[in-house]
């Protein structure tokens, strides 16, 4: 803590309001942190971080934590979709082939939800308890404007939404002119690639952080290398100072 705030009486770094704030990791430690999240497409593990960095398996999870709370703003501010929106669920947890025979059969899987504005390419997920009529409709209606064009699947639970068209992948039909659901199905895909390929089981209290992670980076998937890393930089340092006077 080498700096003094004469106004507030309080030592500070540059590390106040980040998310390096509290943390003992070297500062070059984060930023080869920073490119590797930023150039994995399915996430990294907090053992492989630990393997490339040097460190400890406890602070490669604590860093890459933190670096996630980064991609939360990335899925934009919480204003209405102006739309036209897609809206989907992935289901995660074990294939029921893979799990012990005494666990055959129960339903043990997690549910995320997500909508994607087409015009701006943002994507917003979240997990959710249930797959009731209510809680799906309420989620599009909280994210996406009430005029906006809605397309799902043939999920009845989303019957109700106004603007509502559906395509019927029970039927084998995927596109029908602008109705369809491809880029959730890409999010979808990337959440079952980075959940089986890198990261291979997600305790259920800690998956929002993963899932921002994930639409975060469909959300960019158009910016370079540096430009991720610019983005989830500017992410990481907070507008709040630690007092008025103090400039980072």
């Amino acid at each position: 803590m080498p700096y003094y705030c004469s106004e507030c009486k309080k030592r500070f770094s540059v590390r106040i309001n980040t998310v390096m704030e509290s943390s003992n990791i070297r500062y070059r430690d984060w930023a080869v942190a920073t490119y590797l999240v930023a150039t994995r497409p399915k996430g990294i593990s907090s053992v492989q971080l630990a393997r490339d960095l040097g460190i400890s398996q406890s602070a490669a999870w604590f860093l890459l934590h933190r670096l996630r709370e980064s991609w939360r703003s990335l899925a934009g501010p919480d204003l209405a979709m102006a739309g036209p929106v897609e809206v989907d669920e992935v289901y995660l947890g074990g294939r029921e082939k893979n799990k012990h025979a005494d666990k055959k059969g129960r339903t043990n899987k997690t549910v995320v939800v997500g909508i994607r504005d087409r015009k701006t390419g943002t994507i917003r997920a979240v997990p959710i308890p249930e797959t009731t009529a209510a809680r799906l409709v309420q989620f599009v209606e909280t994210n996406a404007d009430p005029d906006s064009k809605k397309f799902t699947d043939e999920n009845r639970a989303y019957n109700d939404l106004k603007n509502h068209q559906t395509v019927n992948h029970g039927d084998g039909e995927y596109v029908r002119g602008e109705v369809h659901i491809n880029g959730m199905e890409s999010f979808r895909a990337l959440v079952r690639r980075g959940y089986s390929g890198a990261f291979h089981h997600i305790e259920p209290k800690h998956l929002h952080r993963y899932i921002n992670e994930f639409a975060g980076r469909l959300s960019d998937k158009s910016a370079g290398a540096v430009e991720r890393m610019g983005n989830i930089v500017g992410n990481v340092s907070s507008i709040n100072r630690h007092c008025r006077y103090m400039e980072v």
